[in-house]
């Protein structure tokens, strides 16, 4: 598991990511609006397949996250909350955060993959950053080279799964997965 303080700095960016309003807290609105902004971009109908299996698993990660981390249940979760349930409920072991996290990677790949290769490419990185989380370009150009570890211009869903989980449990900030959102 990543030291504290590296862990803490990874786990306020995923927040910001998050709280797309930046209103300091995350409330379902922000993955409702992330989940509409996605679909534009990838050209999505509102009942296209690709768009309904993001909306229901933006809506369930969203519903996951309420469960573990609102200890107040007023349907908002704080920085504090939401540090404290990655902590302690999320990244216990990389099977749990497998459990949450593949299906929800899988609904974005599923968007995100234009062509229907299996693989993302370096543009579809940075739409998909751009929507969902806010990154800017240069970022998620960043990140995608650094992710892209054999270098072919494209990432898989396997490739896209590890950098996830190292970002969240390795705690060389040289690994790859600790660009996963951008500098730090």
């Amino acid at each position: 598991m990543p030291g504290p303080n590296f862990l803490d700095k990874k786990l306020s960016r995923h927040f910001r990511t998050y709280d797309t309003d930046q209103n300091g807290v995350i409330e379902k609105a922000d993955f409702d609006q992330a989940a509409q902004r996605m679909g534009k971009e990838f050209g999505h109908k509102p009942n296209s397949p690709q768009q309904r299996q993001l909306n229901e698993q933006l809506t369930r990660l969203w519903e996951v996250l309420a469960e573990i981390a609102d200890t107040d249940h007023d349907g908002r979760i704080t920085e504090d909350e939401y540090k404290n349930a990655f902590r302690t409920k999320v990244i216990t072991s990389p099977e749990t955060f497998d459990k949450l996290y593949r299906p929800f990677i899988q609904a974005l790949i599923n968007v995100v993959d234009s062509d229907k290769d299996g693989k993302v490419d370096q543009q579809e990185h940075v739409r998909w950053y751009r929507a969902l989380m806010n990154i800017p370009e240069k970022d998620s150009m960043e990140a995608f080279s650094r992710l892209d570890e054999d270098g072919d211009g494209y990432l898989t869903r396997e490739e896209i799964l590890k950098s996830v989980r190292d970002f969240y449990f390795n705690d060389d900030p040289t690994a790859p997965g600790n660009m996963l959102l951008g500098p730090i």
